[in-house]
């Protein structure tokens, strides 16, 4: 694979963007602001990315060496302009929608956005929690900005309720890819939650956002908001959630940790799907 379509983790970015995909099939609207959420969204997110490798460098090199700027594929100076280049993309698309829409809210958010992910790479992920939280806040984000593309009152309600179980499952996700990166967090002087006060009590608050999670998933049915459909296939999404949490409670060794983001996500991606077709069955 190409080094610059690599960094940007297109696969994590698409992820991003299917928040806005979601939104809009809830909606049942698409239209040319909603194209351009979504794009704004993949800017965004593979931006994040990329600026997050650059400061990362360090890091990267006892974690991950494959990757493009640790293995010399592409250069530091180069990965930083290329992360600007997609910050700017990102706050264009923003700007396109308010223009189009006369609703200056999803530019605000954008601008927002460029300032939590740099800040996020160049500061936060040092910090204990509030990088993780900063992450999570993120990829909450998105549902809300398609809410507010949409400019709907009642999608704006059930973006920010979508919005918060992402967060929430994001910053889970988030304390256990920190368990499992705590060899090389330690060498590039990371103040992360893991290496601070121990693997155990991490696990167990990434345990407790998960059952939160868990908790929250039939109340989208309950309260209307999707059909029978998304609470069978939720309940799939609910059960590898309740085994990534048992797994990391179990042990905290790097396999384990590993496993468990790998289960939460592939979760959330099921959830996704659950959000889409609960939305008109």
């Amino acid at each position: 694979m190409n080094p610059y379509i690599e960094i940007l983790r297109p696969g994590n970015a698409l992820m991003g963007a299917i928040s806005i995909i979601l939104v809009a099939l809830i909606d049942k609207t698409i239209s040319i602001p909603v194209i351009l959420a979504m794009m704004a969204v993949f800017f965004e997110t593979a931006a994040g990315n990329v600026i997050n490798d650059y400061f990362d460098y360090n890091i990267d090199l006892v974690n991950k060496p494959e990757r493009p700027i640790p293995s010399g594929k592409i250069s530091l100076k180069n990965g930083k302009n290329y992360a600007y280049l997609l910050f700017l993309a990102g706050t264009v698309c923003g700007f396109l929608i308010s223009f189009l829409t006369d609703n200056w809210i999803p530019f605000i958010i954008v601008i927002l956005a460029d300032a939590i992910l740099y800040l996020y790479a160049y500061k936060l992920k040092a910090t204990p929690l509030i990088g993780n939280l900063a992450v999570g806040f993120m990829t909450g984000f998105g549902f809300v900005f398609g809410g507010f593309t949409l400019n709907n009152p009642n999608i704006i309600i059930t973006s920010v309720f979508l919005g918060f179980f992402a967060f929430v499952m994001t910053t889970a996700r988030e304390i256990i890819k920190d368990i499992e990166d705590v060899e090389g967090d330690k060498k590039d002087g990371a103040r992360t939650l893991p290496i601070l006060i121990g693997k155990k009590i991490p696990a167990l608050i990434a345990v407790i956002l998960i059952i939160i999670d868990c908790i929250l998933c039939p109340l989208l049915y309950f309260n209307h908001i999707f059909g029978i459909l998304y609470l069978a296939i939720i309940a799939i999404a609910v059960i590898l959630f309740i085994y990534s949490a048992i797994m990391i409670l179990k042990s905290q060794d790097e396999k384990t940790a590993h496993k468990s983001s790998k289960y939460l996500k592939i979760g959330m991606l099921i959830a996704f799907l659950a959000f889409a077709l609960g939305s008109f069955f």
